[in-house]
């Protein structure tokens, strides 16, 4: 397993804990790991990626009225790898602009 796959599942997996569980000072360790995360997207993963981030930031909150409570920890925990995505799609942008300045 190389280091790109170990960023990205300590990533999911953090940001799906602190989604269930309340971590002190989470949302800062999930922008870290996601700015991370989006430094080992491949160049030809950019546009998915960016995709999946979107996708992910309209949708996060429709699984909110499953009853039970269950919506509010599925919401909890998609918000949580939303804001992990969104960091990642920033380095993926800052990426992208140094790939295009590059000589």
């Amino acid at each position: 397993m190389d280091l790109a796959k170990i960023v990205r599942l300590v990533a999911v997996l953090f940001a799906v804990v602190a989604g269930l569980v309340t971590i002190p000072q989470s949302a800062v360790i999930i922008v870290v790991l996601g700015l991370a995360g989006g430094w080992f997207v491949e160049e030809d993963r950019r546009g998915p990626y960016m995709l999946m981030t979107l996708t992910l930031a309209l949708v996060h909150g429709a699984l909110g009225p499953i009853p039970w409570g269950i919506g509010g920890y599925l919401t909890d925990i998609l918000g949580s790898l939303s804001a992990l995505l969104n960091a990642g799609a920033c380095m993926v942008i800052v990426m992208a602009i140094v790939d295009r300045l590059k000589p």
